[in-house]
């Protein structure tokens, strides 16, 4: 068992803005795209040719687009709880067509897959892993769909992840105003417990600067990674409080800009032989039934 038993998340409500955040994705995902290069990059130095790939928390596909031109011989299918987000990614595709052929959108929660045992070669994931409310759930899941031998490569977010905002909040508020994240050692720990072996995991931090608050909150807004807890306050900051969160974050202030922290945890692992839970396929299908599916 993790440290982090379970990540306290309003599902309903992360669905809902990540579906309203669709459109304006493209022009607030830059960390996003950031960190799938960086993950990707991992691929360098790791010799596989999957057959199946999926990109779980595809978002608008940013990755899938570069996976499908790196494995060309592969089928690619995204996955992603927001509907509206598959949907904005098929109207970016715009490669030949019979590269689009072997592009499926799937509308599913990594927490209970909608594909059979077994089934993927290479599951990649940038970014999406930390939305899970149960992540043993989720590792244990993602090892199910996952053929013996086939790579897990993904990235997610460390505690460390916003810890100006976050400070900055505590300063004004008893109630959670930015999500919890897992650390490094949940995350071994994880994947060690739920079937993968030889994990490597790194820890990069990245910085974005800002000339004010109000353009950080901006860009969480429009990539939909705006709070999300259970906990959280459902009412808006009153005028006093929400001058008081820009004094405090006013003290981080470094040559003329504001730093907002992110603690990216990169890493890979194997899928050990079958996992547990034979017979767990009754709401799933296997890839090669979904490639026929209209």
């Amino acid at each position: 068992m993790t440290t982090f038993e379970s990540n306290k998340i309003d599902k309903l409500a992360m669905k809902a803005r990540f579906n309203r955040a669709a459109m304006t994705y493209g022009e607030h995902d830059f960390l996003q795209k950031e960190v799938v290069l960086r993950t990707l990059q991992q691929l360098d130095y790791i010799r596989i040719t999957p057959r199946s790939i999926i990109d779980l928390g595809s978002g608008t596909g940013t990755a899938s687009r570069i996976l499908i031109k790196k494995f060309k011989k592969a089928s690619i299918f995204q996955l992603d709880i927001a509907v509206s987000m598959l949907k904005h990614a098929q109207a970016q595709i715009k490669l030949p067509r019979r590269w689009f052929e072997k592009k499926r959108m799937v509308c599913g929660d990594i927490e209970r897959l909608p594909i059979a045992n077994n089934s993927v070669d290479l599951a990649f994931s940038s970014l999406a892993l930390q939305w899970s409310m149960q992540p043993d759930v989720c590792f244990r899941e993602i090892r199910r769909i996952m053929k013996p031998g086939g790579l897990f490569l993904f990235s997610t977010l460390g505690p460390d992840t916003l810890r100006e905002l976050r400070q900055a909040f505590a300063a004004i508020s008893d109630t959670p105003h930015v999500n919890g994240f897992l650390d490094i050692h949940d995350v071994g720990n994880l994947l060690s417990s739920n079937g993968f072996s030889d994990p490597v995991l790194e820890a990069d931090r990245i910085t974005v600067e800002y000339d004010d608050l109000r353009s950080l909150m901006k860009d969480l807004k429009g990539v939909g990674a705006s709070n999300v807890s259970q906990q959280r306050s459902r009412g808006l900051l009153g005028k006093q409080k929400l001058m008081k969160l820009r004094e405090e974050y006013e003290l981080f202030r470094v040559k003329d800009k504001l730093p907002a922290t992110y603690e990216v945890i990169i890493g890979h692992a194997w899928a050990l032989g079958n996992s547990e839970g034979k017979g767990q396929q009754e709401h799933t299908f296997p890839l090669d039934k979904l490639r026929r599916r209209r």
